[in-house]
């Protein structure tokens, strides 16, 4: 009786410690997921097979143990012959002569320069230029102006004239020009305003000629379907650079040819 009095109170003292102890952590429910497993990045590496001529070399050839460089290959590379000296002189004189004759300092503007243009009463040009040829066009005959009016006129050529005609005829070779310096009323008149041209500020032009011998004129062109479209393109593009523009549907004294000036007194372009 008293062994098992003893044996009762041992095991409720066992109970009671196991009781003290922590709960184990419950197993987590459901399918375990295998984190992903982290490879190492490759090196890089030499690549002797990718070096720029490696494929030359014999090694790399099909044909083990032969000639690298094949006997057919040209020995040196093909070279232009040198341009011949004079052809270099011709150049040089040509781009001196350029030089020698620009005036109003620009090299596309070419020609001679005048100074002084004196003329009865209120009529002169002070510096004056006779423009032989603008941008490589030539002027049919050379013209006499100031430099600002042969600058707008080069602006016209570049912008207007140039992009107008384009490829047909060849290009745009010429402008024949009927009137530049001159002292005289506007529209010829017997009396009233000194024309623009009296002072070197306008040029007229009638017709514009075209590498391959043809003209397109303005009588004749304005109201055709094949040159009407070029002239009234080159009549707008002319609106800007000069500050009076007129052309036939101005009035009857322009039916056939542009009038262009650079009348100092107008604040804007005036064109009709």
């Amino acid at each position: 009786m008293r062994l098992a009095v003893a044996m009762l109170v041992l095991w409720a003292g066992v109970a009671s410690a196991q009781d003290d102890r922590p709960l184990l952590r419950p197993v987590a429910r459901g399918t375990y997921v295998q984190p992903p497993m982290l490879r190492p990045v490759v090196r890089p590496y030499d690549r002797p097979d990718m070096v720029h001529g490696a494929h030359t070399r014999p090694e790399a050839r099909a044909e083990r143990g032969v000639f690298a460089i094949s006997p057919f290959a040209v020995l040196g590379s093909l070279r232009p012959a040198k341009r011949p000296q004079a052809i270099e002189i011709a150049a040089d004189e040509r781009r001196l002569a350029r030089l020698r004759g620009q005036v109003c300092n620009d090299i596309a503007i070419q020609g001679q320069s005048l100074g002084r243009v004196d003329g009865p009463g209120a009529c002169g040009v002070s510096n004056a230029v006779r423009v032989r040829s603008v941008s490589g066009v030539l002027l049919r005959p050379a013209a006499t102006m100031d430099c600002q009016t042969a600058a707008a006129l080069k602006r016209w050529v570049d912008r207007g004239a140039i992009p107008a005609v384009g490829n047909d005829g060849g290009g745009i070779a010429s402008l024949r020009v009927v009137s530049h310096y001159a002292c005289r009323n506007r529209n010829n008149a017997a009396s009233g305003r000194l024309s623009e041209h009296a002072h070197g500020r306008a040029i007229d032009i009638a017709g514009i000629g075209l590498k391959d011998g043809s003209e397109i004129t303005v009588l004749s062109g304005w109201g055709t379907a094949s040159d009407g479209r070029q002239l009234r393109q080159m009549w707008r593009a002319a609106c800007g650079p000069f500050g009076t523009v007129l052309g036939p549907e101005a009035n009857r004294f322009h039916l056939d040819h542009f009038h262009f000036d650079t009348a100092r007194y107008r604040s804007g372009s005036y064109c009709r």
